[in-house]
């Protein structure tokens, strides 16, 4: 599904450059589910932006679905993202002045997608993250663990066959961290790929791999279970 090779990543200012990926060498397969640790600055959410393709590398190559596309445009990987993959934040990315149900709607409006359809879809995935009974409330009437159900339930909406989860449970109390890691356990196991940036070790182990970066490198790999 994600495949890099020897891919860079520099930030330049009229002072300072800085390397967050220096040649990053991945392949991820469809139905994996893929934990990423390593320190703060180390390169994990640069590499989970250019996987989720908000961003483009320096240099290197980038393969989605085995088609190269490091240097695409902003529209090309805006149309490419659309439907295919989704985001998990540790900051949920609500938005406030719209209720739980049009906040998970709010992806289907960008595919265009009919209102009945919409409509069918919105109230299966409420049922499903058990947040149904808060369709009208607002972000700010709502638990961190409610507002995380609802992040994940907008992340689903559109079956992407990707989800990328940065720090999903970071904002979390233990027992709703538990419940996120547990939702993100069922839908791979149904099938969708995930790739989740963590700083908990505890939460890495529902992954299937660990990917360690240290320094923008990769410096080791760990498999954790069978596929």
């Amino acid at each position: 599904m994600l495949k890099t090779k020897d891919l860079m990543k520099i930030y330049r200012t009229e002072e300072v450059e800085t390397t967050a990926l220096n040649g990053i060498n991945v392949e991820i397969a469809e139905g994996e589910f893929v934990a990423i640790m390593g320190p703060s600055g180390c390169g994990k959410s640069t590499l989970l932006n250019i996987a989720g393709l908000l961003d483009n590398p320096t240099s290197g190559e980038f393969y989605f679905f085995g088609d190269e596309i490091s240097q695409l445009k902003e529209r090309q990987r805006t149309n490419l993202r659309k439907g295919n993959i989704g985001f998990i934040f540790q900051s949920f990315n609500l938005i406030d002045e719209l209720t739980v149900y049009e906040n998970v709607e709010l992806p289907l409006l960008y595919l265009k997608m009919s209102s009945a359809e919409r409509k069918r879809r919105v109230s299966e995935v409420l049922d499903r993250m058990r947040i149904a009974h808060r369709r009208n409330h607002f972000p700010q009437q709502l638990s961190g663990g409610q507002q995380q159900r609802v992040a994940v339930a907008r992340s689903v909406v559109t079956t992407p066959k990707l989800i990328l989860a940065d720090e999903p449970t970071g904002n979390l109390d233990s027992a709703h961290g538990e419940e996120v890691m547990d939702l993100l356990t069922q839908l791979n196991e149904e099938g969708t790929t995930i790739v989740m940036v963590t700083h908990s070790p505890s939460h890495a182990e529902y992954a299937h791999r660990i990917i360690q970066l240290f320094d923008g490198h990769i410096v080791t790999e760990n498999i954790r279970k069978l596929l």
